[in-house]
């Protein structure tokens, strides 16, 4: 933590007037530098792991108050878990910001670290410099004991940095997947993901998941307003779980029965709820760039269905 990073105290030394005195006095002002650095950047770290954690609270907090809004039921677009939702991306936008600042400590602390050796380096061949009196080599030696102690200090604390980073950066990534979600479900007005489990008519019949080989999901559209979202959600999830880079194939499929015109008309319905279905599982967090859109006919269907794939 960084209440361990304790700068090194340089300690002075009485000037032989020598030479090498010269070069010590000059390598002892570097080291006195970077322990105020040091010090510095520590509290830094302690500022920005604060400011995080009062983001990621209220983040949090905003998350709750609509999961329980949405848990208990609530109107589509409620526009105060809209605000709500705006709250939880702000902190988030926070919290981002909070990483690039932790970013620009490391970059400072490397540097920091760079000179610090540098320095120790600088010692190690002063003991060489002719000229020196026994005091100059005493000096040398408590300078390099200080620097050493100084380089752990400041390795100490760019891993904790990079630690941050890291973690804040993973963090960020998992929950603005679960915000773009949480906007799909203030949408519907309703919780995706309520459902533990799902399986074979499931939703009234409206969603079917299938085995290996046949679709994930069968959608059909055989009345208006078909509630397909939270079964869709499970299943995609589900999949996920199973092969986290998967990709998707979203056919729509029309029936043939009628004449041309009527075949025709039923093509492009097939068309528009596949695309409906596609924005669903963009809202849900599916990359658009993993959906592939397809379309297809099927004289036993009686009504324009939509079968999502796994590829």
């Amino acid at each position: 933590m960084v209440a361990t990073i304790t700068p090194v105290t340089i300690e002075s030394g009485p000037d032989t007037g020598t030479s090498v005195n010269k070069t010590i006095q000059t390598l002892r002002g570097q080291m006195a530098g970077l322990e105020g650095k040091l010090a510095a950047n520590a509290q830094r770290l302690s500022d920005l792991r604060n400011a995080g954690a009062q983001a990621a609270g209220a983040y949090q907090e905003s998350k709750a108050r609509i999961t329980t809004r949405l848990q208990v039921g609530t109107t589509k677009g409620n526009p105060e878990l809209v605000g709500e939702w705006n709250s939880a991306e702000a902190s988030l936008d926070g919290l981002s910001a909070n990483i690039n600042q932790l970013s620009a400590l490391g970059t400072d602390v490397t540097g920091d670290s760079s000179t610090a050796h540098f320095v120790l380096d600088q010692i190690s061949a002063t003991f060489n410099v002719s000229g020196a009196v026994d005091e100059d080599h005493r000096q040398l030696s408590l300078l390099e004991d200080e620097t050493s102690q100084t380089i752990v200090l400041i390795d100490r604390l760019l891993g904790e940095v990079s630690s941050d980073v890291q973690r804040q950066t993973a963090y960020v990534a998992n929950e603005r997947s679960g915000l773009a979600v949480l906007a799909s479900a203030i949408k519907n007005g309703e919780l995706y993901g309520g459902t533990p489990g799902i399986s074979a008519g499931a939703a009234s019949g409206v969603i079917q998941l299938s085995s290996a080989g046949t679709p994930l999901v069968v959608v059909r559209f055989d009345r208006p307003n078909v509630d397909y979202q939270q079964a869709l959600y499970a299943a995609l999830n589900q999949a996920l779980q199973s092969r986290p880079n998967a990709s998707f194939e979203v056919v729509a499929v029309a029936p043939t029965r009628g004449n041309a015109a009527s075949v025709q008309i039923a093509q492009t319905t097939a068309r528009r709820h596949a695309q409906e279905v596609v924005r669903s599982m963009t809202d849900m967090g599916v990359p658009a760039s993993r959906v592939n859109v397809a379309s297809s006919t099927d004289p036993a269907a009686a009504a324009s269905e939509v079968r999502v794939f796994v590829r």
